[in-house]
């Protein structure tokens, strides 16, 4: 029996052909869970610990030192699956799922340890190393367990879980990191996400390697030349530059949405109605404040409720059609969430986000694994990634330039202290934010204070003052909500095209 017929009868014996699924499938599910319950204790808190200004405990580093990070992050944790899920295939997903804990356990201890840039820099690259070898191995796993008749299905159980993890972790951090945050307090969150991460130990003792149907004579040099090549299809390379395009903007809501939150966003009216004190904080303004995580898990919780009914009620919709349709959604939620600083719109912004990423981030994964040639399951669903490692490296570059030069409150309020305030009188700028804290005489982490201090005014005033003379709603989130407009077009035109493609149409 050939490796391809082979293939084709583990699909069909471990999925049933309508709507059930095998422990495998359920096994994949839990070993992702705990993966992300780590990784998003950790992601929506990175960005405050990385350059708030006014963060205990934090490295106090600048928007485009955090956009360097965010940018290498996405560079090594997506483009890598390129190459490391063709290795999956090759090597057997159970080892390559071994290694992969290994080295992420690893990332997350020498960021509780190293309490400094090139530190934390090291931990996050050791993190997106081991990811980078995680994703394909357990998706190429799930796909094998898929047929055509439940793949949507599948691939919404398993986003479902992906949220499951994500939702939990948005809620852990706040408990862990202490109100006010600590230095300590940082430290014990990076050691409960290795601890998270080490009990997929556990779970790979009851796992069962699955063939993948590639060719296991192949030495690590043609595993990557046969890796390469094959991305270098035209039509597969499209789309795949279009879907960076709509990850550029998807990703800057998780990204720097949280500090844009914590300097912007009033959620004192929000937070009369949250239950427990520690969803609650005194933010810079002197009031009670939601932590942006709390704020932003709404997004896990809608996925976490709706993505079952709502892959359930696409399944008989064609892929591309819709992925389009969540652009054009997720882009609108975009609008309405960053063009505020009302945290109620805010709420509402990211409903609409959250409709569009239920229907445009599993699909992605279905439109690859239905496309993928016999063989190649591991191989497709690492180019999965691509796009997100091109969007999300172009986008962190871009948010930290938008962002340390016209969103950030602490730079901004250098900028009017300097351009409204007898205290920057007889002061030369040379119009770099690099030089601002030098030529003003003030430090980024007490702009904000010094400002109150010169103006004799509270910190709502000062707030809605800079709000009003900086825009910084428009500079930042105008431009990325073009990009996903653009992607959204771009989608439509390759999905009318994809038609007349019998191997590219799902």
């Amino acid at each position: 029996m050939s490796e391809q017929t082979n293939t084709t009868s583990q699909q069909q014996n471990g999925a049933d052909q309508k709507s059930g699924f095998n422990a495998t499938f359920w096994l994949c599910n839990i070993i992702e869970m705990w993966e992300r319950l780590a990784y998003y204790t950790l992601r929506p808190i990175a960005p405050i610990y990385i350059m708030q200004a006014t963060e205990p405990g934090g490295l106090h580093l600048t928007a485009g030192h955090k956009g360097t990070i965010y940018a290498w992050w996405a560079i090594v944790q997506s483009l890598l699956p390129m190459v490391t899920g063709g290795f999956a295939d090759r090597y057997g997903y159970k080892k390559t799922l071994a290694f992969s804990i290994t080295m992420n356990i690893a990332g997350y201890l020498t960021m509780a340890y190293s309490h400094s840039y090139m530190g934390f820099f090291a931990g996050i690259i050791i993190l997106a190393f081991g990811t980078s070898f995680f994703k394909p191995s357990l998706q190429a796993t799930l796909a094998h367990q898929l047929s055509a008749a439940n793949s949507s299905l599948g691939w919404g159980i398993f986003y479902w879980i992906v949220n499951v993890g994500s939702l939990i972790g948005h809620y852990i951090s706040p408990l862990l990191l202490g109100n006010p945050h600590s230095a300590g307090g940082w430290k014990m969150l990076f050691i409960v996400c290795a601890g998270f991460t080490a009990l997929n130990y556990l779970m790979l003792f009851t796992y069962k390697e699955v063939p993948s149907g590639a060719s296991t004579s192949q030495n690590p040099l043609q595993v990557f030349w046969h890796t390469i090549i094959n991305v270098f299809e035209a039509r597969l390379i499209a789309w795949l530059l279009i879907m960076s395009c709509f990850w550029l903007m998807m990703y800057q809501l998780w990204d720097l949405q949280p500090n844009f939150i914590v300097d912007w966003i009033d959620s004192s009216m929000v937070a009369a109605y949250v239950p427990f004190d520690s969803w609650k904080e005194i933010g810079d303004q002197g009031l009670v404040q939601v932590p942006q995580q709390v704020l932003i898990s709404l997004n896990s919780l809608l996925i976490v409720t709706m993505m079952v009914p709502v892959s359930w009620m696409v399944r008989r919709m064609r892929t591309l059609t819709a992925m389009f349709f969540g652009m054009i959604v997720a882009t609108i939620g975009l609008l309405v969430a960053g063009l505020t600083c009302n945290a109620w719109l805010l709420l509402l912004g990211i409903v609409f986000f959250s409709l569009g990423e239920m229907l445009t981030g599993p699909k992605k994964n279905e439109y690859l694994g239905l496309i993928a040639p016999p063989g190649k399951k591991g191989l497709y669903l690492g180019y999965v990634n691509i796009p997100i490692g091109i969007g999300v490296g172009i986008g962190s570059y871009l948010g930290g330039y938008l962002y340390g030069n016209f969103g950030e409150k602490a730079t901004l309020s250098l900028k009017y202290i300097l351009q409204h305030t007898p205290f920057g009188e007889g002061k030369i700028w040379d119009g770099h934010v690099a030089s601002l804290e030098q030529v003003v005489g003030v430090s980024r982490m007490e702009a904000f204070t010094k400002l109150q201090a010169v103006l004799g005014v509270d910190g709502i005033t000062a707030t809605k003052l800079l709000w009003d003379t900086y825009h910084p709603q428009y500079y930042v989130w105008i431009p990325f909500a073009a990009i996903g407009v653009l992607a959204a077009i771009a989608l439509a035109i390759y999905g009318r095209l994809a038609m007349r493609w019998a191997d590219m149409n799902a």
